[in-house]
């Protein structure tokens, strides 16, 4: 094998450049902040808070949206940057936007559980929305978990539910492509929330990080073609604080999550039941728009549109999405198709 050791030694010295650039970009950055869109707290309940962020004109659709995240990681995400953030891109659309922050939550919240958020806090939530709008029902928008649960609450209360719009939601927990969903069928769910009583997100990150271990190495190899960029250090460091920020999970609701939708898949089958009522989807008869990512690797593609056969939704809509499970929400091209094509409902 031959090597040409000029050609090495001035990738060495080009690399070193770019790090001693980077060192430099690092000590001129102060802070690091996402989130940054205004907003005001409107509702509040135990830890769980819902914000409205404000407007400078009004909005173009009278009926408000109320955007719903999952619990593992926070929904600053949807805001991560000026450049990069979803909410603004739909409240440019007109859209008056409404979001649910589910809180940090501690081992004294363990038993907390799926019926009190759903019937509790989201419920609670989208009457005070209906009262202050006075209006008999909302647009709902849910995000991967929190698009599980919209969708439950739609088939509970479906006359408050003037349309939904799910990105990356399971729904089908059956396949075999994605590993989780392997996973979760042999865990002892009941050993791990009888011992640690709220699960830490790390653990739960930990798993996620599994799927496609690659991921964790080539984004600090590719991050040093990006040193010496400001720019592209900060969308980084955004990105990384974002992941990081790991709320821990109540027990009891982890225990039926897991149980209930990842091992024996009963929302699918029309078997779920919350707070002693099965969960029909065929009473979800709202208009629903339902995103998917085609190369979603925690998500499979079946998992999220094999639900659409099974509600009641006439006025039902697919959309492919071109990339990621995160691209959805943060991608450029996200901001740019998803947002438009998410406010395409019945003001």
């Amino acid at each position: 094998m031959n090597f040409n050791s000029s050609k090495i030694a001035e990738e060495l010295v080009k690399t070193s450049e770019k790090i001693a650039k980077g060192y430099k970009v690092l000590q001129d950055i102060d802070t690091v902040e996402i989130g940054t869109t205004p907003k005001e707290l409107v509702w509040s309940s135990d830890k769980i808070k819902m914000y409205h962020y404000t407007r400078e004109t009004p909005a173009k659709c009278a009926t408000p949206v109320l955007v719903s995240f999952a619990m593992l990681n926070r929904q600053d995400v949807l805001d991560l940057q000026s450049d990069r953030s979803l909410v603004k891109k739909l409240m440019e659309e007109g859209l008056d936007i409404y979001i649910m922050d589910w809180g940090y939550h501690t081992r004294a919240d363990r038993y907390i559980t799926m019926e009190d958020y759903i019937d509790g806090y989201m419920n609670d939530a989208v009457d005070f929305l209906r009262k202050r709008h006075k209006v008999e029902s909302i647009h709902k928008m849910g995000i991967c978990q929190g698009g599980t649960f919209s969708m439950i609450y739609s088939a509970l209360y479906p006359e408050k539910i003037k349309s939904l719009t799910t990105y990356v939601a399971p729904y089908d927990f059956e396949g075999t492509k994605c590993m989780l969903y392997k996973w979760t069928k042999y865990i002892d769910v009941d050993a791990m929330v009888d011992t640690v009583g709220t699960i830490p997100g790390e653990m739960i990150d930990g798993a996620f990080g599994m799927l496609k271990p690659s991921m964790n190495v080539s984004k600090y190899i590719g991050l040093i073609d990006s040193l010496d960029d400001s720019d592209k250090m900060m969308n980084f460091l955004r990105m990384e604080k974002w992941k990081s920020d790991l709320p821990a999970i109540p027990g009891e609701m982890y225990r039926k999550y897991i149980k209930d939708l990842f091992r024996d898949n009963l929302l699918i089958k029309g078997e779920f039941e919350l707070g002693g009522r099965v969960v029909d989807l065929k009473k979800v008869t709202m208009p629903f728009l339902n995103v998917y990512a085609t190369e979603d690797n925690i998500i499979p593609n079946d998992s999220t549109r094999n639900v659409m056969s099974k509600i009641g939704s006439k006025d039902k809509k697919e959309y492919a999405f071109p990339g990621g499970h995160i691209g959805v929400f943060v991608g450029g091209k996200s901001q740019k198709e998803l947002a438009p094509c998410s406010c395409q409902m019945g003001c």
